[in-house]
């Protein structure tokens, strides 16, 4: 997050989405407890000082309480621009409409033990039935990506 105003921290327009799988088709996902019904992989602010690959590790081990080994997570060395969903634009700097999401993934074993802090459910599903539940359309689109690329 970066400060702008008094006493008001902003989060800086540049994201992490991670795709946790068991490398068998399976993704896993989670509710988030801000908005009921919508369900997500892994996401969060790049935080100021830290690069995508070390918010990436963050976020994963703060949304899920799996702690990755940066040998475990893929960065796919890839990032997509989108406009930010009008109902969370007050958590930005004036004018800031659009956020740079970074994509990574990693494997891991479906029997993880899964810690929530930010979201009130998770689940394993199927990699395109994850993505058909996704409500994020670049969710759903690293989805459909590694759905298609057979690597399982």
């Amino acid at each position: 997050m970066q400060a702008h105003g008094v006493g008001k921290i902003w989060k800086q327009p540049v994201s992490v989405l991670v795709l946790l799988h068991d490398g068998a088709g399976q993704a896993l996902m989670l509710e988030r407890a801000d908005r009921a019904g919508f369900w997500q992989s892994v996401t969060g602010s790049v935080e100021a000082g830290e690069t995508p690959f070390e918010a990436a590790l963050r976020e994963t081990a703060e949304e899920t309480g799996i702690v990755l080994t940066a040998a475990q997570l893929r960065d796919w060395q890839y990032a997509t621009e989108y406009e930010i969903y009008p109902h969370w634009r007050h958590r930005y700097a004036s004018g800031v409409t659009r956020n740079t999401e970074h994509w990574f993934s990693a494997r891991i074993p479906r029997q993880s033990a899964v810690v929530l802090s930010e979201h009130t459910a998770w689940r394993w599903l199927n990699v395109r039935e994850a993505a058909a539940l996704a409500f994020s359309p670049s969710n759903r689109q690293a989805l459909l990506r590694l759905a298609d690329e057979r690597s399982f």
